[in-house]
Formats: structure tokens, sequence, C-alpha cells
């Protein structure tokens, strides 16, 4: 039944998502028409319509496609690994984390100007940020080894990451660097290149295809410390190799699209109840329909208030709170 579901899921999944990718790459600032969008994807005329077509609306449309999965993915193994419906990569400070570091590698590009801070070393300033903030809170949350208290781990993750979205605004505001860095706080796709596509593709297939493997692994520890013990499964090895993979997804996606939050929160629990408890099915449904999401928030992004683009944190932000206050309530009770 589960593997049913998860086979419809899919299907539905890349349906839905091929029309949000069609829909993206056709609207924008400047009109055209469909046959030109349609020559442009097949053929390079050197005019300005294909060059937007072929160099900002595709690889634009990509990226959302690829960040909305890898978000989703991580949200679904800190859920499996923390056993707290609530965890994911913004709750926990992660995002936060390596938002802070690109605010601190555009410092260093302002003060001196040779360095140049972009593609690659900005993902590796994502990537120790993301690290950092993520083990932190991961042992500070833990009680004992390889135990984490689900509450502290909330706690800790959302002090830490308001205390380093702080540092970075303020950083960025003495160096005059706050436009800026309102990008990576608000989160979009405005400026991607495809340089930033074929390094997420990269990323992707390393994160997703070890998340797979290890995805029969964070079914067992989902189920329980004791459980997963008394089955023989290294608990303490299964869950850094799990946040490394949630470390590499997240700071490849920021590196990116900036701090978009709450993605991780809401698919994988809608994903749980349609197809069950197992992470073979969790983490590539979640990996689709996390796509679905965010290419649709793009598209709405720039729908809402046109030719202006709503932050695409503030439409995932207004869909995941309520979410997150039910899930809490929830717990609670």
């Amino acid at each position: 039944m589960n593997k049913r579901n998860s086979y419809i899921l899919i299907v539905l999944g890349l349906m839905l998502l091929t029309l949000g990718i069609f829909i993206s790459v056709s609207i924008g600032a400047k009109d055209i028409s469909f046959s030109t969008m349609v020559d442009s994807l097949f053929t390079n005329n050197g005019d300005i319509e294909s060059k937007i077509i072929r160099d900002v609306r595709i690889p634009r449309a990509i990226a959302g496609m690829l960040v909305g999965g890898f978000l989703a993915v991580s949200g679904a193994i800190m859920q499996g690994i923390t056993r707290n419906p609530i965890a994911e990569p913004s709750v926990i400070g992660i995002t936060q984390g390596a938002t802070f570091m690109v605010a601190v590698a555009l410092v260093l590009q302002q003060i001196n100007p040779n360095i140049v801070v972009g593609g690659f070393s900005l993902m590796v300033f994502a990537f120790l940020g993301g690290g950092i903030s993520g083990l932190f809170v991961y042992f500070v949350s833990s009680r004992s080894i390889g135990k984490v208290d689900p509450v502290k781990l909330t706690l800790a993750g959302t002090a830490l990451g308001t205390l380093l979205i702080s540092l970075a605004t303020g950083v960025c505001m003495y160096f005059n660097l706050s436009q800026q860095l309102s990008f990576w706080i608000c989160g979009g796709f405005i400026g991607v290149k495809w340089q930033g596509v074929k390094l997420l593709l990269i990323v992707g297939i390393i994160g997703i295809s070890l998340a797979m493997i290890l995805s029969k692994k964070i079914t067992i520890l989902s189920l329980g410390e004791e459980v997963a013990i008394g089955l023989g499964e290294n608990t303490n090895r299964t869950r850094f190799i799990a946040l490394i993979i949630v470390i590499l997804l997240t700071g490849a996606s920021v590196s990116v699209a900036g701090n978009i939050i709450f993605v991780g929160l809401i698919i994988p629990q809608i994903v749980k109840k349609i197809v069950g408890v197992d992470y073979k099915y969790i983490i590539p449904c979640s990996f689709v329909m996390g796509a679905v999401l965010l290419v649709y928030s793009d598209v709405f992004s720039r729908l809402i208030n046109p030719p202006y683009e709503t932050p695409i944190g503030s439409l995932t932000a207004l869909l995941g709170v309520p979410v997150f206050i039910y899930l809490i309530r929830k717990d609670m009770n």
C-alpha cells in the first residue's frame, strides 16, 4: 500500500512539477510569446528573448526545483534521526548559520576587493556556517551521547538561529551591506545562473544518493533508540552521517537561494501521512513534493505584486507557521 501510494504521489508530483516549471519559464517582467519560448528551449537564436529564457528563467526554475527538494529531504531526515516532528534545517539553526557565513563572506569581499566570493567559495562558506551551527545545536540538545531531547533541540536551534541572523544583520549594517544581505535573509532566485544550478546538481547527486543509501537505517532510527540498538544499528554513526547530508544539502540551498524556511517542516509531514514511515519512500516523495512547493512559490512570488517580487521566504512562512503551531499543540496534547 505504501509503495503504491508513493508511486502515485511521485507521478502526480512530477506532473505538477512539469506544469509549474513551464509556468515559471513562461512568466516574467518581459512578455515573451509561446512560440518564442518553445523555440528558445531547443535553439539559441541569440536575441534578447532567447537569452532571457535560456540564461535567466530556465536556470531559475531548475534551481527552485532542486532547492525545494533538498530542503524537504533535509527536513525529513532531521525528523527521522531526532524523532521530532518539528525538526528541520531552519528550526535548528542550520540555514541561519549558513546565512551568517554568507554575510561574513560579503564583508570579507567588502574589506578586500581582491577576494571574490561567489559560486563554489560561497557554498563553502555556507557549508561551514551550517555545519558549525547544526553540530553545535545537536550536541547542546543531547541529553547523553546519541540521545537528543526534542524540546532542547528546538529551543537551542531557535535561540542560535535568532542570534546568528541578528549578528549577520548587524555586521552588514555596519559595512553598508544590508541590501545585499536582505536577499539571503528573505530568500529567492533572482540572479540564479547556470553555475549555481551545476553546483546544486553535483551536491544533489551526492547528497540524495547518500540519503537513499542511509534510508533503511534512518527508518529504523525513527522507530526509537531502543529498537535501533536492539537491531544492531550504530545510532551515533547514523545520526552523524545523516546530519552531514543535511548540512550538505542545506548549505548548497542557502548559497544559491538564501534563507528559505519551513519547506522541510511542511512537506515531510504531508508525505508521511500518505506513504507511511519507510524512508525509502519518504525521501524521493519529499524531494518531488518539496520541488513542487518551491517552484509554485516562486511563481506566486512574481504574480502577487508585479513587476516586483515577494520574498519566497515570506510565502513559505505563511504556510509553515500554521503547521508549526499545529504540530506543537498536537505534541503537547
